[in-house]
């Protein structure tokens, strides 16, 4: 009997990582992102490679080490041995947000650098958490008597006082109130991995629209839809892209998707407008 085994495209293999309701296992779904920039990228390589990088720390560790011992070994280890630390030469390069090349050049982003920095701490037996802080990610453990809050772009742990400082810096920057009814934990709740995933496609978004990259920028979309279906300013986005594209039909078909969903937004005149246009050069 002759078998026929297809190989599953970058975007098929991604969504049967994030399919609906099942428990996405961080780093594999990060490091699947790597395929948008090299299809024949080989994941379990990949994984293997933090595989070693997590056997080599345990072979530090004291069988008996309390929690605060671990997370020095482990900061120690990530931030001074291995040399991982944040890309301040090149900020935008979608390198970074790539794990394969992080590894490889042990420059990133904090999101990227945090993935990796959450697998080794998890793997010490840590109670390590990504943390969505506004206009930074960040990582926390919690210890038994203490929550250690840390900057994975600088190995740098933060204060109270250094976070608030953050907050009004970036509260000021965009507009917000100074004094918000919000407590500072709110802000230092755990992340999902899957809202985990969706800042690190937004990231590798937001690059690929300034570079005005439609074809990547679209690449992008399709994983933020299929992780996030209901996401309709996605379909707005999209779509717009596709139509720099050329790709008309498409394009119609994702603009009508996000005025049929979307209720009466500020820009659903404007995107009106545009998808009526669209239609005219279809004829």
């Amino acid at each position: 009997m002759k078998l026929s085994l297809t190989v599953p495209t970058p975007l098929e293999y991604f969504s049967s990582l994030v399919r609906a309701e099942a428990q996405v296992h961080l780093l594999e779904t990060a490091v699947s992102l790597g395929q948008e920039d090299d299809p024949g990228l080989d994941v379990q390589q990949v994984l293997a490679e933090v595989d070693n990088m997590q056997a080599r720390l345990r072979r530090r560790l004291p069988a008996d080490a309390p929690a605060m011992h671990r997370l020095r070994l482990l900061n120690h280890f990530f931030f001074e041995d291995l040399h991982f630390g944040g890309n301040l030469n090149n900020y935008y390069d979608p390198a970074n947000s790539y794990l394969h090349k992080v590894i490889d050049s042990r420059r990133g982003i904090p999101v990227s650098l945090a993935v990796l920095w959450l697998e080794l701490a998890q793997g010490l037996g840590l109670a390590a958490h990504g943390v969505g802080f506004p206009g930074h990610f960040l990582v926390k453990v919690n210890l038994p008597q203490a929550q250690v809050v840390i900057d994975p772009f600088s190995g740098h742990s933060l204060s109270r006082e250094e976070l608030l400082f953050r907050l009004e810096a970036w509260r000021s920057n965009h507009g917000q109130p100074a004094i918000s009814e919000l407590p500072l934990g709110h802000y230092l709740q755990a992340l999902p991995a899957r809202d985990i995933i969706a800042r690190m496609l937004r990231n590798l978004k937001e690059i690929h629209c300034t570079q005005r990259d439609w074809k990547r920028f679209v690449a992008v979309e399709d994983r933020l839809l299929v992780l996030l279906p209901q996401a309709w300013d996605e379909y707005r986005d999209r779509g717009l892209a596709l139509a720099e594209l050329g790709r008309l039909a498409p394009a119609v078909q994702d603009l009508e998707t996000y005025l049929g969903r979307a209720g009466e937004g500020g820009d659903t005149g404007e995107i009106a407008r545009r998808l009526a246009a669209l239609r005219r050069e279809l004829g």
